[in-house]
């Protein structure tokens, strides 16, 4: 494609805000462990400036900031500071690297909102300003809801900030009400004035379209937060401008191969399910079920996707459905070491398309399944589970599982958040072979990943029934189950159980192994 220059930088720093202003989210508390997981991951995928909180909201946040300052990482960690002299103290006594200086830009949070005026918010910001950089911290100074100031004060205000010996300013598009013409605008005569960071949220969909504006119009630093979390519509979605900036542009931002490890990352710590549809993580960005969409990626992984998965360290999916056509099919087969002639196909094919017009999810082990049956072999389990009990009162819910593990029995227990945390424990306590009872404890054990987990459908009534998915994984090979019941737990366990089940199948068949033998690490 014909690219038309963004921007004169090779690279342009991201600042991510995630453990600031993604924690506003609502529903969002992350702990000060989660807080130092999410930084290391930021940082290793080479993340510029990591804003670790808001040392002003309270004692346990400065903590979680300190845990942050003090795991020597190579970005530059921050505190969110308001225009107080208060709020430099508490960044300061966290031993952060620098301060976000946020002071009020536009008439209504100068007026309303602090009940100031423009001239005093001008000298407050110089003498704070003044008192960060005698402290030894980084400043970047910010006029919240820049986008709707007047241009004339803004440009006064940010520029006595960078008099008063700021590092940066920072265009704040707070509501995320500006379109990207506005955001040129203001950007540019910013720019003029200093370095220009750009502070953007989704409310009208302009998130990424408003980064590009100000790129182009002078900016060289970028807010995000990993996910798009953050209050309302979000903030701008940092794995979004990373892979755009680098696809479009040529220009560098991080390590892309890290990006999904990150969106991973953060998805757990913050309880933010991956939208489906969302580009870079989502689980449909490199997936493909249409035939002749399959079909095409399958002979050049270019004709249906805009970089290779593995730009930001994926892999293709190829998902089965109504949709699906002999190619799909074969391929999804052959990932699974199954061959098959070409009536077999034809048949495994026809099998597919019909579960698939009844509205379910054709997962690996329905295809699998569908495969064993069209060939006429019968399966032989390799784990199976014989029972399962699980207790979620008092204060540490627990559950007990009994595998039947080739010729041996186990039996474990575990506990765990909730019943199906315990129960999921429970069955790799039982399959580890150092958990169990009796004789078997000294089995081998049987390791796996478990990727993802999610409940795809309830119906309705008290008497409603959940449908649990899981991707697990074990070595190079991966499935995905899903599994129905009115009991979540027992679901969750039967989904893993059969997942592992038809790995350990897949892992007999490629080895040589008898019927009913459990792999070795």
């Amino acid at each position: 494609m014909t690219r038309t220059p963004l921007t004169d930088l090779d690279e342009v720093q991201l600042l991510d805000t995630t453990l600031r202003d993604g924690e506003q989210m609502p529903g969002v508390s992350l702990s000060p462990g989660e807080k130092v997981e999410v930084a290391r991951e930021l940082d290793a995928a080479g993340v510029h400036l990591i804003e670790a909180g808001s040392a002003c909201t309270s004692a346990g946040e400065r903590e979680a900031i300190r845990r942050v300052a003090a795991e020597g990482l190579s970005a530059t960690v921050t505190s969110f500071a308001r225009g107080v002299k208060a709020d430099v103290d508490h960044a300061l006594d966290c031993g952060v690297d620098g301060v976000n200086l946020v002071v009020p830009a536009s008439d209504k949070h100068v007026e309303t909102k602090v009940g100031s005026t423009r001239d005093e918010v001008v000298g407050t910001t110089v003498e704070l300003v003044e008192y960060a950089k005698e402290h030894g911290l980084w400043v970047e100074v910010l006029g919240e809801d820049g986008s709707r100031a007047d241009l004339d004060y803004l440009e006064r205000l940010l520029g006595a900030g960078l008099d008063a010996g700021a590092d940066r300013i920072c265009y704040c598009d707070t509501v995320g009400a500006a379109d990207p013409e506005r955001t040129a605008e203001v950007v540019s005569r910013l720019a003029d004035l200093g370095p220009t960071s750009l502070h953007t949220h989704d409310d009208l969909g302009f998130g990424v379209a408003n980064v590009h504006a100000g790129l182009k119009a002078g900016a060289d630093t970028v807010h995000g937060t990993v996910l798009g979390v953050g209050e309302r519509a979000g903030n701008v979605a940092l794995e979004e401008v990373a892979v755009a900036l680098a696809r479009s542009y040529d220009v560098d931002t991080v390590e892309l191969e890290r990006l999904y490890r990150l969106c991973r990352t953060v998805s757990e710590a913050t309880g933010v399910a991956l939208p489906p549809n969302k580009a870079v993580c989502g689980a449909n960005a490199f997936a493909h079920e249409s035939g002749i969409h399959t079909d095409g990626t399958l002979k050049d992984g270019t004709m249906y996707e805009p970089y290779p998965p593995e730009t930001v360290g994926r892999e293709r999916r190829l998902v089965l459905g109504k949709h699906a056509g002999r190619a799909g099919v074969k391929a999804a087969l052959a990932e699974h070491d199954v061959a098959v002639d070409e009536d077999e196909l034809r048949d495994v094919v026809a099998r597919v398309k019909e579960l698939g017009e009844r509205g379910k999810r054709v997962t690996d082990a329905d295809l699998l399944a569908i495969a064993d049956d069209v060939r006429g072999r019968e399966r032989e389990r390799h784990v199976e589970l014989v029972d399962l009990s699980a207790t979620s009162g008092g204060n540490l819910p627990t559950a007990s599982v009994r595998l039947r593990v080739g010729d041996d029995e186990r039996v474990a227990s575990g506990t765990g958040a909730g019943p199906v945390d315990a129960g999921l424990e429970a069955v790799r306590t039982a399959l580890s072979g150092d958990g169990g009872s009796g004789d078997d404890s000294t089995a081998d054990g049987v390791a796996f990943e478990l990727d993802s987990y999610h409940v795809d459908a309830i119906t309705g009534g008290t008497d409603a029934v959940v449908t649990v998915e899981v991707d697990l994984s074990r070595g190079d090979r991966s499935v995905s189950v899903s599994a129905s019941d009115a009991d979540i737990t027992r679901a969750s366990v039967v989904g893993m159980v059969d997942g592992l089940d038809r790995l350990l199948a897949a892992e007999a068949d490629a080895d040589g192994a008898e019927p009913g033998a459990v792999a070795d690490d």
